[in-house]
């Protein structure tokens, strides 16, 4: 079974106060870069793997959406998007490593930030793309590969005071602990090669891969996101069926 970290009180408590859980899409840096590679929503069949809050079941189905299901391993984050939501959109409570879906009963799957933290991804992918309608398109965003296997303790700062980022053990594929908003999270770390892969063999046609961080204008807005141009902090994937 997937960590269900987000039932942890602490953690969730944490993620609760970010500013992609207080803002919505609006306050995720990388939506702008996401919300270009959608299809026009309308009238489509939409699944968001791991919907949290519920914030893309609610932007999809205020643009015209035939139905929204989102899917998450968390209660407390399926209560917190029942109770601000459409009725009309339904949220189920489901594992996603071993997640089912009818075939070709789907034409958008999207889901954000949480491929990461499933084991046989491989799986799941393969499914997705039996369960999206033909043409059919999965947009995901994860951790980028290399923001998961960040600088051991000796990083450093350049002579501009930026950090820099050594990776650690990038070529070994497997979990990772991480002591982020709560101790103990584990996610599984993957190459960058290895993801793409995982498309191409579960039979997706890529359209776009973006590696992404912050820009200089949001750098400008927010300086203290400097450091994030060291390395990509996401990776952004549409692809086709």
């Amino acid at each position: 079974m997937t960590q269900n970290v987000y039932d942890n009180p602490e953690f969730f408590e944490g993620y609760s106060q970010l500013g992609r859980s207080v803002e919505g899409l609006d306050g995720a840096a990388e939506w702008a870069s996401i919300r270009a590679l959608l299809p026009d929503l309308k009238g489509k069949r939409i699944a968001d793997l791991g919907c949290g809050f519920g914030w893309f079941c609610r932007f999809a189905w205020d643009e015209g959406a035939a139905s929204v299901v989102g899917f998450d391993v968390s209660d407390n984050m399926l209560a917190r998007a029942r109770a601000t939501s459409n009725p009309a959109i339904v949220y189920e409570k489901a594992d996603l490593e071993v997640l089912e879906l009818p075939q070709a009963s789907v034409d958008l799957v999207y889901s954000s930030l949480a491929f990461h933290y499933l084991k046989d991804l491989q799986a799941l992918l393969r499914r997705v793309h039996a369960a999206l309608a033909p043409d059919g398109q999965l947009v995901f965003s994860t951790e980028h590969p290399i923001y998961m296997a960040p600088a051991h303790p000796g990083w450093s700062k350049d002579a501009d005071g930026r950090t820099t980022w050594p990776v650690n053990g990038y070529l070994d594929e497997g979990p990772r602990t991480t002591d982020w908003l709560a101790k103990g999270v584990v996610k599984q770390h993957r190459t960058l090669g290895t993801l793409i892969n995982m498309l191409i063999g579960a039979g997706f046609t890529l359209q776009h891969v973006e590696e992404w961080g912050p820009s200089l204008e949001q750098v400008a807005a927010h300086p203290e996101w400097a450091d994030e141009r060291e390395r990509p902090m996401f990776l952004i994937v549409s692809a086709r069926k």
